[in-house]
């Protein structure tokens, strides 16, 4: 099987209604978010079924899916490591160490995807620590790099489909998003990145998402 790893751990929530949807663990554990003793922490844990590795400190994703993926291939296994990443993590030194070594050792079978809405939860990334242009930065490391707009899923899977053919290198997908979209008052608006929408708030993003 494909092992992925959340590297932008604070998005853990839509990490969980996926492994719920998939059958991990019931729909009604969802509700428990963040509560005391709930097996669904604030970032992901190995006591969450269906979650591979414990994350939420920004930056160590990366060489933990190269770790796999070594392993993977030293076991003479065909199954790929995907690693979501967010652009404000790529600030941290650790990524681009590890973005080195998954070149050097040939991680075909690694699929990085960072999800660039170019803010962090101190501001916009480009006024924080600027990291553009962020595909030349990895192919100069000896990686393939795809850019793809993250709300289109057939470019999202065309790009996984060309990754999964790759065999002399790693490859990252890099995903141009909108932080919040579909929520007109949550879309690009840093507020969010660190609190959840009131009552009021929640019956106002549901209704503009047709739920």
């Amino acid at each position: 099987r494909d092992r992925f790893v959340r590297s932008k751990g604070h998005a853990a929530p839509s990490l969980y209604a996926v492994l719920a949807d998939c059958g991990y663990f019931p729909a009604k554990h969802l509700k428990t978010l963040r509560r005391l003793g709930s097996p669904l922490q604030g970032h992901p844990c190995l006591c969450t079924p269906g979650v591979e590795i414990c994350t939420g400190s920004l930056g160590h994703g990366l060489s933990l899916a190269n770790g796999m993926a070594l392993g993977l291939r030293i076991d003479r296994k065909d199954s790929r490591v995907y690693a979501l990443l967010g652009d404000g993590e790529c600030e941290e030194g650790e990524v681009w160490e590890a973005a080195m070594s998954s070149a050097h050792f040939k991680l075909s079978n690694l699929t990085a995807i960072v999800d660039k809405n170019r803010l962090q939860i101190d501001g916009p990334t480009s006024e924080v620590m600027n990291i553009d242009p962020l595909d030349e930065k990895f192919r100069s490391f000896g990686w393939q790099a795809l850019v793809v707009d993250g709300h289109d899923f057939k470019q999202l899977l065309s790009a996984f489909r060309f990754a999964a053919q790759e065999r002399r290198c790693p490859t990252v997908i890099i995903a141009n998003t909108v932080k919040g979209k579909g929520v007109s008052f949550m879309e690009n608006n840093l507020e969010f990145h660190g609190r959840a929408p009131t009552s009021e708030e929640l019956k106002w993003a549901l209704a503009e998402l047709g739920k």
